[in-house]
């Protein structure tokens, strides 16, 4: 088996069978051209028709196309990440099944990544054939994203991407996460992260497999990854000062009314019992709120000390060529 190859190609794949042997042959052809060795994984992510038949052909052709199939439909994130992980080349680039990703810029991909020494390259499909319901909505993602990471790239999700090694094998993705790779990068201190213009071509087989629920899932996830990226190594940090000012506030305003009470006992004033005062329930839930958000912490805190690494596993039914 071919080892430490130039480039592995990561492409995840669902439902794909009609366009995988055209994708196939362009990469082959674009590898033997520019006189890259390289490796083409193929994770089939629960497909319904003849993927993996095809995937496993291709592999008897060429045995620098290996192929792992999941037992069910994990999603995106997932397939790249087992990807990743078998993955052996110096420059790992991903692409999408669909062929709307071009072959033909991985040559300049790879010497971002050996000359100019970037950590990752995104591509930017400037000129995109997608509807404007896909369109507009990414957009504002990519925007949005861009402002809360600091990162200024102009398309996050775009699937034809360049990494370093030692970017791949330091990333570690789960739930939809694949959409902020750049994000997860700059967070584990890979800073050299710029973009590329790069083709994007029209769907030529089948049809995509998102949906408009992507949108919703994804701007969860930009609230998820924003925290995460902040406070992963210290929940502490956020749940103990939110827990902190909410008890003060309670607090004080439960003093407030005490001490007014007071002040009008020993001025011989008017007065009503603090329970009777509707800001002593506004106190009251602000303090038990303060404590059981400073207990989430505690228990955040001892939670991430005992288990650094998550163990997520993927049932992988099988694999060809690895």
């Amino acid at each position: 088996m071919q080892q430490n190859p130039d480039i592995s190609v990561v492409i995840p794949a669902k439902d794909e069978a009609e366009s995988l042997p055209e994708l196939c042959i362009w990469i082959t052809r674009v590898m033997q051209e520019n006189k890259f060795s390289y490796e083409v994984i193929i994770i089939d992510d629960g497909s319904q028709d003849e993927s993996w038949n095809v995937i496993s052909f291709l592999s008897n052709q060429n045995p620098a196309i290996k192929g792992i199939r999941f037992n069910r439909n994990y999603g995106k994130s997932a397939a790249l990440d087992v990807g990743f992980k078998a993955s052996i080349g110096k420059v790992v680039i991903t692409m999408d099944a669909d062929l709307q990703d071009s072959p033909d810029e991985i040559p300049e991909l790879f010497n971002m990544i050996t000359k100019q020494k970037y950590d990752l390259v995104s591509g930017w499909k400037k000129k995109r054939y997608d509807p404007v319901s896909k369109t507009i909505p990414s957009r504002f993602f990519n925007s949005v994203t861009s402002r809360i990471s600091g990162i200024k790239l102009h398309d996050f999700n775009c699937g034809l991407k360049a990494y370093q090694q030692k970017v791949v094998k330091t990333i570690d993705l789960y739930g939809e996460m694949h959409r902020y790779i750049p994000v997860i990068a700059k967070w584990q201190g890979f800073s050299k992260i710029t973009e590329k213009e790069v083709q994007h071509q029209p769907r030529k087989y089948g049809k995509t497999k998102f949906g408009w629920e992507r949108f919703i899932f994804g701007f969860l996830d930009l609230l998820s990854i924003t925290f995460v990226s902040k406070f992963r190594k210290r929940p502490m940090h956020f749940f103990g000062s939110m827990g902190s000012l909410s008890f003060v506030f309670g607090l004080a305003v439960a003093v407030g009314l005490v001490l007014d009470k007071a002040y009008a006992i020993h001025n011989k004033l008017p007065y009503r019992n603090a329970t009777d005062h509707p800001f002593f329930y506004f106190a009251i839930v602000a303090i038990i709120v303060g404590v059981q958000l400073f207990l989430a912490g505690f228990l955040a805190e001892l939670i991430t000390t005992m288990n650094n690494k998550r163990t997520d596993e993927y049932l992988i039914s099988e694999k060809v060529g690895l």
